[in-house]
């Protein structure tokens, strides 16, 4: 698992729910004293603030030479207004402004405003505190005395479910305070109940989002009345398992830094999801790695193996107890990654969370991270060791290495104090051994194995037989799906289940079912890539020394079509569970990406003739794909009304383009700018440098240009120069625009259903259009005027052309070569089974790819 804190070091407030048991909630705050020595000649009172936790009570002082002190509701005899007797005595009518408790140990923490283990004090005591409103003495009693009662339940499912029931009540009875809009002008989009997740603690209040600001108003009003994010500065969001549960959502605004703005956790997964629709998505993207001389496989850990299976004596004996162990099996009892062993690593800039974790203690002083060498030792030999490292081994803070914050973390058994993290001995300082491991992670011999060590966390042997075999299995209760927290009946069970399952550590969530491809790496230094995009090898996905494109020239060109008519089927391959949508081809034309209404992204080996990725961004279709230029990106339109950006050398979506308010139908790409085309009745103009291998920085779409239409736009086109657009409606109307004015030049009712397909001729004088009438029409650019018109049997899903000569797709799965000037069909090609749905041709006109509702894909070459 990965933390992500809010701050490092103090904050200038003393209290944080790092105060509060894991899994407790903090209700409410009062402002009121802390009465010393009631009723004594040496009575003093204390100013501070009284906050009301599910399992505790909580007074902090203003003075910060005075300790926080922390109450236990488990550990209270008895609780009511002061001076008064009896059991009731919290309904009487006395104007007393006192609360009283009575109990039998007490926490104090953070005196003189100094991080420590905390001071505890047992034996039977009476604070008494005075609340400056006496009025809400009785409702604060009310709510003492309720929550008391659940503390003393037997049961700690009984605890929790009282509890629980308590929050949801007081949920339900206060909602979104909407003057807290940042304009009177925004829309309300929806509001619900959820919880702001910081790392070991919760916080509920209520969601709301607006046509502008997503807020959180939590509801005990901490850390602030409201947290609000403006949504035009939303970067990324993800869904995320919460307790191994669809139901966390996460926000980032930032780039540089580790924290995501907001983390939160609906009781209802349905929530979530509404939710994250409103959001515009940009996803995290990793900086290009560079490549150093580290070339000695025996400096690095095979990265084929998990941590525990590294040691082949530990691994034997693990693997004599795995096969004596009754099932579900399990070869590790402790994860790779669980927030003790995060912050185990992170204590030094993280104490408070560490105390939280640890009852309000810090571990023994000979089991910190205390030295890199000893680290790895234990990982490598230790019974129960088989920690990862985390990701500031990696970046530039060195704070995580550095007892910078003078902490007491005790005495080793040699009698030294728990300081600075002991480094390697090649590493000359903090800064200089961060420096080294990120050359190491960027490494050529890393760059070619990492994707072994993806296998065995995200992909395909993280799970079943192969997991096995790559002695990867860990504990039932890490995976999603491991238990089914609803079926379990009995609340005790269920909620230490829970906490099992929040505390023993996370397998991520199974990304690949095949294996992960290997990164390219350059083979020749100064190779140079002779593909007209000029893209860095390292970026590419495509293999170094494969021999460049020919020249490409007019007279070849032609030479091509000439012969279109003896067009031959190659290769045939059903890779897909629906029609085919899209495709692009890589610059080499060795990989082949393929859209489809079955909802993925699929990339396939032209050389191995084997599928090497499936990609799902969503369950609804794919309407259109595209490569951008240097081959490092491929970009989906999708009917879920967005386009999504995946980085094919990282195997990772990129980035999510939110655009549209219905399907996305067509986009096209030129020039740094996107062009989406969607039944929302609009051609969106998108202006911004693509997320490159080159660039550290998210990107950011701005929108240039609307192109506004009556009706459903299915397809749309650019012309050589993109100073043109030609767009296809679902009425049968083509419209012609001129994108550096953004205005229609000529609308042309040209179909008498739906247009199918459009281009421009190579020397834009000419538009192209087929449709569900069956016709091919001929437009004059320059007039609007239509100049030719052919019919078929037939519609015609898809073409391509020259300016003279057609190739297209029909809805029987016939290829119909047609000559414009003669005005007739000259041959007719047997190809799919079902309608021809989408066509790819390459620069040189040589070879050609479709795709079709028959699920498939078609090579076809030229024979001449």
């Amino acid at each position: 698992m990965r933390f992500r804190f809010v701050c490092s070091g103090f904050s200038k407030f003393r209290f944080s729910l790092l105060l509060l048991n894991l899994e407790e909630y903090y209700f409410e705050q009062h402002t009121a004293n802390h009465i010393q020595n009631k009723g004594d000649q040496n009575e003093r009172k204390i100013r501070g603030s009284l906050k009301i936790c599910s399992k505790s009570v909580i007074f902090e002082p203003d003075a910060i030479s005075q300790p926080i002190i922390k109450i236990p509701l488990r550990d209270c005899i008895k609780i009511g207004k002061h001076g008064e007797n009896g059991s009731n005595r919290h309904f009487s009518k006395a104007k007393s402004g006192e609360i009283s408790l009575i109990f039998s140990q007490v926490y104090f923490i953070k005196e003189h405003n100094i991080v420590a283990p905390y001071k505890i004090e047992r034996g039977k005591m009476e604070y008494v505190f005075e609340l400056d409103v006496s009025g809400k003495v009785e409702d604060v009693v009310e709510t003492l005395l309720q929550l008391h009662r659940a503390s003393r339940l037997d049961k700690l499912g009984d605890q929790t479910a009282m509890i629980t029931a308590i929050l949801q009540s007081r949920l339900a009875r206060t909602s979104f305070d909407k003057n807290r809009f940042q304009s009177v002008s925004e829309k309300l989009h929806m509001e619900c109940k959820a919880e702001m997740v910081t790392p070991l603690v919760t916080n509920p209040g209520h969601v709301c989002i607006t046509d502008t600001n997503l807020y959180f108003q939590p509801l005990n009003g901490y850390p602030k009345p409201v947290v609000q994010i403006t949504l035009q500065d939303v970067r990324r969001i993800y869904k995320r398992r919460h307790g191994l549960m669809p139901l966390g959502l996460e926000v980032f605004c930032t780039e540089d830094d580790l924290c995501s703005d907001i983390y939160l956790k609906f009781y209802e997964p349905q929530d979530r999801d509404d939710l994250y629709f409103y959001i515009a998505t940009y996803l995290d993207y990793n900086k290009k790695l560079n490549f150093h001389d580290l070339s000695n496989p025996g400096t690095f850990r095979d990265l084929s193996r998990p941590v525990g299976s590294l040691n082949k004596e530990r691994l034997e004996r693990l693997l004599t107890r795995y096969q004596e162990m009754p099932e579900p099996k399990f070869m590790y009892g402790s994860h790779y990654s669980s927030p003790g062993y995060v912050l185990f690593y992170l204590v030094r800039i993280a104490p408070e969370y560490m105390l939280c974790l640890q009852n309000g203690r810090f571990d023994n002083a000979d089991r910190m991270f205390n030295s890199i060498a000893e680290t790895w030792k234990n990982c490598l030999d230790g019974a129960t060791d088989f920690k990862e490292l985390i990701p500031e081994f990696y970046g530039d803070d060195v704070s995580f290495l550095v007892n910078s914050l003078k902490l007491d973390l005790g005495k080793r058994q040699g009698g030294q104090m728990v300081d600075d993290v002991e480094l390697p001995p090649w590493a000359r300082s903090p800064e200089d051994f961060l420096q080294k491991s990120k050359d190491a992670l960027e490494s050529n011999y890393v760059s070619e194995h990492l994707h072994e060590w993806i296998d065995l966390i995200f992909g395909y042997k993280q799970k079943g037989s192969d997991a096995v075999g790559a002695h990867n299995v860990f504990h039932p209760l890490t995976y999603e799906g491991g238990v089914d927290l609803n079926s379990i009946e009995d609340p005790d069970e269920k909620v230490a289940m829970l906490t099992q399952i929040l505390e023993f550590g996370q397998t991520p969530k199974q990304l690949f079912v095949t294996p992960h491809p290997r990164r390219i790496t350059p083979k020749f230094k100064n190779f140079s890539h002779t593909c007209s995009h000029n893209a860095p090898m390292a970026d590419s996905p495509v293999s170094p020394g494969e021999e460049s494109f020919e020249d490409l020239t007019e007279e070849s060109k032609s030479l091509a079509w000439n012969n279109i008519t003896k067009l031959q089927l190659h290769e045939q391959y059903k890779i897909h569970k629906e029609a085919v949508t899209g495709i692009a081809v890589s610059c080499n034309g060795s990989s082949v990406f393929t859209t489809s209404q079955d909802s993925t992204l699929k990339m396939f080996s032209k050389e191995s003739k084997m599928l090497q990725r499936s990609i799902s961004f969503s369950n609804m279709a794919l309407s259109s794909c595209l490569l951008l230029p240097g081959d490092a990106t491929v970009i989906s339109s999708s009917w879920d009304n967005n386009v999504y950006f995946y980085s094919i050398a990282f195997a990772r979506r990129q980035d999510t383009l939110m655009g549209h308010d219905d399907a996305v139908s067509k986009i096209c790409w030129h020039d740094n700018r996107l062009y989406s085309a969607s039944w929302d009745s609009t051609v969106k103009v998108w202006s911004g440098v693509a997320a490159e291998m080159t660039c550290t920085r998210r990107q950011r779409f701005d929108m240039l240009a609307e192109l506004e239409h009556d009706v459903s736009v299915d397809t749309i086109s650019l012309n050589a120069a993109s100073t043109l657009l030609v767009s296809g409606t679902k009425e049968g109307t083509v419209n012609i625009w001129d994108l550096a004015t953004a205005t229609v030049l000529h609308q042309i009712p040209c179909h008498s259903g739906t247009v199918c397909d459009t281009a421009f001729s190579p020397d834009s004088r000419h538009v192209l259009s087929t449709g569900e009438d069956g016709c091919l029409n001929v437009i004059d650019v320059q007039t609007g005027m239509l100049i030719s018109s052919m019919t078929s049997d037939e519609p015609q899903r898809c073409f391509i052309w020259d300016g003279n000569s057609v190739l297209s797709g029909s809805q029987s799965g016939e290829l119909l070569v047609w000559d414009l000037l003669g005005g007739k069909i000259s041959e007719r090609i047997q190809g799919h089974t079902g309608a021809v749905t989408c066509i790819w041709m390459n620069e040189q006109c040589s070879s050609i790819i479709t795709g079709g509702e028959d699920r498939q894909i078609m090579f076809w070459k030229l024979q001449y």
